[in-house]
């Protein structure tokens, strides 16, 4: 199968307002079809297990001059050919969702050539959406400790993990003087290792006698689709 970029080609079919409805354990995806167009390729993506930003280019091979490339890096089971005599018959295209975590569908335009089917991949992200599977539960406790006349306490942080969870997803944050009360309030610092499940003995933090710390997600809307960040 070959890939080429929509903006390579102006003339280009593209799959716009794509929506997403979620019924217990269905979720239905409808979107615009392009005129003439008579095929999509249906990308899932879990991104409860992977950066789906970094996932999603890794997917493609090199471009070359005519914006054409082949998708080998494509795991079997990630895309699904879809007609559009299969979406006029259920009304969308349905998908089982179960366990924790956020799906991210992304519909592309399929055209049929003499030399094999093409995807069109755009950029616009009117073909993306994404459907949250049920949420995992991040819990963390905060720990000071301190002497009397000590200038400096130590910090210990515990997260309490029901699904492994990348570090990437979050960060914690110091500020003088009071509790932080969002991630911007304060100074944000990463963590160095992604989260097991169960509980995870962050490494001792030395600060200030007056600073206090606080976790929050690195991306609220992206994080907070697959976690629930709960504070014992």
């Amino acid at each position: 199968m070959r890939v080429m970029n929509a903006d390579a080609d102006p003339s280009a079919p593209r799959i716009r307002k794509l929506t997403l409805a979620v019924d217990e354990d269905r979720c239905t995806l409808r979107w615009l079809w392009p005129e003439q167009l008579e095929a999509v390729y249906v990308e899932r993506l879990e991104l409860n297990q992977m950066n789906g930003d970094r996932v999603a280019d890794e997917h493609w091979g090199d471009a070359d001059h005519s914006g054409s490339c082949r998708a080998e890096a494509w795991t079997q089971g990630k895309l699904k050919l879809y007609t559009r005599e299969e979406y006029k018959a259920n009304n969308g295209y349905t998908d089982r969702i179960t366990g924790f975590g956020a799906i991210q569908y992304t519909v592309y335009a399929c055209q049929m050539h003499e030399d094999g089917p093409v995807l069109i991949r755009q950029q616009d992200e009117d073909n993306r959406g994404i459907a949250s599977a049920g949420k995992a539960d991040i819990r963390f406790a905060i720990r000071y400790k301190s002497g009397f006349f000590q200038k400096r306490k130590t910090v210990l942080i515990t997260v309490t993990a029901e699904v492994p969870v990348p570090k990437e997803a979050l960060c914690y944050v110091r500020k003088q003087g009071g509790v932080p009360l969002n991630k911007d309030d304060g100074t944000v610092y990463p963590f160095l290792s992604d989260f097991v499940p169960g509980k995870n003995e962050m490494p001792p933090v030395e600060v200030a006698k007056d600073d206090y710390v606080r976790l929050f997600f690195t991306d609220g809307p992206k994080y907070g689709a697959a976690y629930r960040l709960i504070s014992d």
